[in-house]
């Protein structure tokens, strides 16, 4: 499509021609196609060639026929009745009779009778509808590949009429098919008569090509009809097709250059057909490729930001340890060097996790796993290695409930070691994290309650955000990087269930995380 060509395009196919050629447009296509189912309409043109030659063989038939009675008929008669009876059937059949003796030389002639029913047309006096129709019959003999007959002249005596010399030396009845100057054809048949002589009978079927050309026009007719009506729909038929999908590709090379801030791509909201699927298709993938590039510019800002504090902490550390003499200030400036390589080792870990958390999602595999059975093992381990602020946890559900969901063990595991951490972290020492489980419908609700302050409901959703962290005032700075939820999320999202936060049920201080995945059957 002109205007929206692409350097970065796929090129395989160029060298192709027809139907693949990069040259072949759809428009085209479309026109070509129909254009073909009328070309097959137009091979009637050269079945009426085929049908005109039937007539011929027909009338051929007929005039030997004809012929042959009047053979009879003239010899049947005395010689003073044999004239009248040859122009009365000259003037029956509309042709011109000639009686040539057994020395071949002319006897009886209807034309000398004062009958004159055998005009050849002179074709320089015809108009120029005639002039075009025996162009028209030239070039469709041409390429339908019709043999084409003599041309009819005179001859002054019967040896020089091929059907007289074979009908008086066979006895039989001899036909021949000529062409007149207008392109008619001109039909010949000789018999003998018992005294040897020869009747000639010569007639003009003007008939026959008359009829071929009205059978012709009235084609042509039909044809030029079908084709109005067909160029017309084709030109419609890929104006419906071929505008939106110029619209959209112009707007999707928009998008490719850079601009898909100033771009509007179509949605043809009154299209219910395939080309609307298609655009608002396309629409909403260019808003959701928008909401990805905003969300990872945030993100480049948020963790250029967030990266810059602990630098310039250590920078200060650094730059101190070089000027500082007294031994314990130097040794407090390493323990602060020390958590800021920590902190940007966290920090940078989990950039890391969190910027290849949906392209390692999509390349997943999900396999069937028992979360009751997960959340027991990770609670196993807390009580193992202790807790330093004795926290204490309970894990409760209903016996016989389905716990079976379709995902990444380690994924998962990773969003509730991040749910424990964080309601172990908000807890007062020895306080109790509560965990849950229980089956609602087709899903699997599993909820993380702690004692700590709660979260406020218009940070509720704030808290699910890259970098995003309300943490209580008695923890040291750094020592989350705020994407411990963001990414709890996302592996959530990615297993098609969902995360919130409320506040406790029993309405105790705290707060109340819930995440919800469907079971493995219902996945």
């Amino acid at each position: 499509m002109p205007g929206i060509a692409s350097p970065t395009t796929d090129d395989a196919g160029r060298g192709r021609s027809g139907w693949g050629s990069r040259y072949a447009s759809l428009t085209g296509r479309i026109l070509a196609l129909n254009i073909l189912v009328l070309l097959l309409l137009a091979g009637g043109f050269f079945y009426l060639d085929s049908y005109r030659a039937r007539l011929v063989d027909s009338r051929t038939e007929q005039v030997a026929r004809e012929a042959g009675l009047i053979a009879i008929a003239l010899q049947g008669v005395r010689p003073n009745r044999r004239d009248p009876l040859l122009l009365r059937l000259a003037g029956d059949t509309d042709a011109r009779l000639r009686v040539f003796n057994k020395y071949g030389l002319p006897d009886v002639d209807s034309r000398t009778l004062g009958l004159s029913n055998f005009v050849l047309l002179d074709p320089d006096k015809q108009g120029w509808d005639q002039r075009v129709a025996r162009f028209l019959d030239a070039g469709i003999d041409t390429v339908a590949g019709t043999p084409r007959v003599p041309l009819y002249r005179e001859r002054a005596v019967g040896s020089g009429w091929p059907d007289v010399r074979e009908a008086a030396d066979t006895g039989g009845i001899a036909t021949s098919v000529w062409r007149a100057p207008d392109r008619t054809p001109v039909l010949t048949a000789a018999a003998r008569m018992r005294d040897g002589s020869v009747v000639l009978l010569a007639t003009n079927a003007r008939d026959i090509t008359e009829t071929v050309r009205v059978e012709r026009f009235r084609l042509a007719l039909v044809l030029a009809a079908a084709t109005g009506v067909s160029v017309s729909l084709s030109l419609f038929l890929a104006g419906t097709i071929v505008s939106p999908l110029r619209r959209l590709a112009r707007a999707a090379v928009q998008v490719r250059l850079g601009r898909a801030r100033e771009v509007v791509v179509p949605r043809l909201p009154d299209r219910a057909d395939e080309l609307g699927q298609l655009a608002r298709a396309v629409s909403d993938m260019t808003l959701a490729l928008r909401a990805r590039i905003d969300a990872t510019e945030a993100f480049a800002a948020d963790v250029t930001h967030e990266l810059k504090n602990p630098l310039a902490s250590l920078r200060s550390a650094v730059e101190g340890l070089g000027r500082v003499k007294d031994p314990a200030l130097a040794e407090q400036l390493l323990d602060i060097v020390r958590d800021d390589v920590r902190r940007l080792d966290r920090l940078i870990t989990d950039i890391s996790e969190a910027s290849r958390l949906d392209a390692q999602l999509s390349r997943a595999t999900f396999e069937n796993v028992d979360l009751i059975s997960l959340i027991q093992g990770l609670l196993a381990q807390r009580a193992q290695r202790g807790d330093p602020g004795g926290i204490r946890y309970a894990f409760e559900w209903p016996s016989g409930i389905q716990s079976v969901v379709l995902a990444e063990g380690a994924r998962l595991e990773r969003v509730f070691e991040n749910l424990l951490d964080n309601a172990a972290s908000f807890s007062p020492p020895a306080g109790l994290v509560r965990v849950a489980a229980e089956q609602d419908g087709r899903d699997l609700l599993v909820q993380v309650e702690d004692e700590g302050p709660g979260v406020p409901p218009d940070e509720r959703e704030a808290v699910f955000r890259r970098f995003q962290s309300i943490r209580p005032s008695s923890e040291a700075f750094g020592q989350h990087s705020g994407l411990g939820l963001a990414i709890a999320r996302t592996i959530v999202e990615g297993h098609g269930g969902t995360i919130v936060v409320a506040d406790r049920r029993d309405a105790g201080p705290g707060a109340r995380f819930e995440v919800r995945l469907p079971l493995a059957e219902a996945a």
